[in-house]
């Protein structure tokens, strides 16, 4: 069994943000060879998340407009009196999901309909990293 490690890393500049990272996802499988497998996708950070769905652009909208409704990043949070400013992101993070495992079948991510691969960022505005981990044959 190969097993291949990546990391991708992202700093936007804008304190939340979803990126589409499916063809850095799609160029790591490429990398590790591997045609038949598994790909583990996550945010090794706790105020981002990676998460699969449609990418159309109402609808990232919508997430946006959802998450801040759950979680305003005006809102009173407990964490920030540790000198933090980012209570909003980290709960906003556990709506959205940690990381994505994909199968890599005949050397392609085997995906549904119009699915894709997203970052989404809850407290940018600095350097963070995706764990691509591959495994298969």
């Amino acid at each position: 069994m190969k097993s291949y490690r990546e990391e991708l890393w992202f700093e936007t500049k804008t304190r939340r943000a979803y990126l589409n990272i499916t063809s850095q996802v799609e160029a790591a499988v490429r990398s590790s060879g591997v045609t038949e497998g598994l790909v583990l996708v996550n945010a090794m950070h706790i105020t981002a998340s990676v998460y699969i769905n449609d990418h159309e652009p109402g609808l990232l909208k919508d997430y946006d407009e959802f998450l801040e409704k759950m979680a305003p990043q005006n809102a009173t949070y407990r964490h920030n009196e540790t000198g933090e400013d980012n209570g909003d992101a980290h709960i906003k993070r556990q709506f959205m999901g940690r990381e994505v495992v994909i199968a890599i079948t005949k050397g392609h991510l085997d995906f549904g309909p119009w699915e894709q691969i997203f970052y989404g960022e809850f407290d940018g505005r600095r350097r963070k990293r995706v764990l691509v981990k591959v495994i298969g044959e």
